[in-house]
C-alpha cells in the first residue's frame, strides 16, 4: 500500500514516519502543503528542516508551490475564531487527499495527529469526512504517544523546532500582541 503523509514540519514527522515505516505500507511519501505558515521566511525554515529530516530518514517529500493566499482566502474573517483552525486543517487535508487520489496513493494521513496542541478528534473527523468526499482512504493512528520522542530526536539532530502552529494569528496569540 502507498501512503501519502501530510507533514506540518520536520520534527512532527519524525515519529509518525518511523511508525508508518514499521507498518504494512510499501511506500510512504511526505506532502508539505502548509499555506498557513507565515511569514514566508518561517515557511522556508520549516521546509528546509523537513528536507533535512527526510534526507536523514530516507523518504521522499513532495513540496507543492507555497500559496499563502489559499490560507487567507479560506480563513478570511475567522482570525479570532476556533473555526479558523478547522478551516485550515480542512484546506490542508483536502489538498492532500486530492494529491493522493490523483497520484495513485491508497491512503493519506497527517502529522497533525502527533501534536498534543491540536484538537485531535476534530483533525480525525475532518480527515475521515474528506476521505469520504474524495473517495480515498484516510488512515488514522494516534501518534501523540511519540510526540516527546520526536521532539527529543529533533533537538538531538539540531532540527529547527518552531514555537507556534505557523499561522500569523497563532503567532500573534503566542506573543500576546493586540
Amino acid at each position: 500500500m502507498k501512503l501519502l503523509l501530510h507533514i506540518c514540519c520536520g520534527p512532527c514527522a519524525l515519529y509518525p514516519v518511523r511508525e508508518l515505516l514499521s507498518k504494512k505500507f510499501d511506500k510512504i511519501t511526505g506532502f508539505f502543503y502548509n499555506p498557513n505558515i507565515h511569514p514566508p521566511s518561517e515557511y522556508k525554515r520549516r521546509k528546509d528542516a523537513l528536507s533535512e529530516a527526510a534526507s536523514k530518514i530516507g523518504f521522499e517529500v513532495v513540496i507543492p508551490k507555497y500559496k499563502m493566499e489559499d490560507y487567507f482566502r479560506k480563513t478570511l474573517s475567522k482570525e479570532d475564531s476556533p473555526e479558523r483552525c478547522l478551516l485550515c486543517w480542512g484546506l490542508r487535508l483536502t489538498e492532500t487527499a486530492d494529491f493522493a487520489k490523483a497520484n495513485g496513493f491508497d491512503v493519506f494521513t497527517t502529522t497533525l495527529l502527533v501534536s498534543p496542541y491540536q484538537d485531535h478528534e476534530k483533525v480525525k473527523e475532518i480527515g475521515e469526512r474528506i476521505a469520504g468526499e474524495k473517495d480515498v482512504q484516510f488512515y488514522y493512528q494516534d501518534f501523540r504517544p511519540g510526540f516527546k520522542d520526536g521532539q527529543d530526536q529533533a533537538k538531538k539532530e539540531n532540527l529547527y523546532r518552531q514555537k507556534y502552529c505557523g499561522c500569523v494569528f497563532s503567532e500573534l496569540e503566542r506573543v500576546k500582541v493586540k
